[in-house]
Formats: structure tokens, sequence, C-alpha cells
């Protein structure tokens, strides 16, 4: 089973999310998503379950996305999490950041299903390659 987080203050976004995963077969059957409506939210639900892949914005109240980035690579109970940002502020010099502080990926908004389910897709498969410490694989 894969545990997603998507991390999104708009609603409607959290709900475009949701509903370009949920029954995407390349994505498998076993799925779950898990809603965050603010950085903070976030971080309280990390600690809570283990999760495959977050899905943050970066503009957000209070915790931003490249600070939740920033706190999952510095916490060596959450670095095996692939992190995918999706966000509007999508110059190179944003994506470059992203990337910098650990983020797996970045995509730009707008963007179809499609190119989401793509996007996660490589993000679980880059992460899921890598065995966590100590998992005997």
């Amino acid at each position: 089973m894969a545990r997603i987080l998507i991390v999104e203050d708009s609603p409607a976004m959290r709900t475009y999310v949701r509903s370009a995963l949920e029954g995407a077969p390349e994505l498998g059957d076993d799925l779950e998503l898990v809603e965050a409506s603010s950085g903070f939210d976030a971080l309280r639900l990390l600690p809570r379950n283990v999760y495959d892949l977050v899905i943050t914005d970066i503009n957000m109240p209070d915790i931003n996305g490249l600070e939740l980035v920033r706190f999952v690579r510095q916490n060596a109970h959450l670095q095996r999490i692939a992190l995918l940002i999706i966000s509007t502020q999508s110059s190179e010099k944003d994506k470059a950041r992203a990337l910098a502080l650990g983020a797996d990926a970045f995509l730009a908004k707008p963007f179809t299903p499609e190119m989401l389910r793509s996007a996660v897709a490589r993000s679980l498969g880059a992460r899921g390659s890598q065995a966590p410490e100590g998992s005997g694989a």
C-alpha cells in the first residue's frame, strides 16, 4: 500500500489532487490518501503514520512547502519519504530551490491529472527502490 499525504491550503486543489489519484491504474489499487490543510497540519500528521509520498504546495499560511521539505529531509525518521512540490511558483529559480532543499520532483500548476499521476508514479518508484535503513532489504 502507498500512503500519500496531500498538503494544500486550497480545498479545491486538494479535491482535484485526490480525484486525480483515486483509482488511477498506474498507481495501483491500494492507495491511501490523507489530507492536510496547512504545513502545520502536515507536521502534526507526519509522526502519526508512515507516508511514502508528500505532495505539497509552496505557498501556504504558517509553514510553507519549502519549510516542510526542509523539515522532512532533516528528520532521520522521515528522510525516506518522497517529496513532490506542486506550485504556481514555477520559475527555474523556484524549482532549483525546491530540489536543492530535498524535493524529489516539482510540478507546475496548472497541471493535468495525467501529469500528476505520472509525477507521483515516478516519485514513488524512485524512493521505493531505496530500502530504508535497518529494513534488511
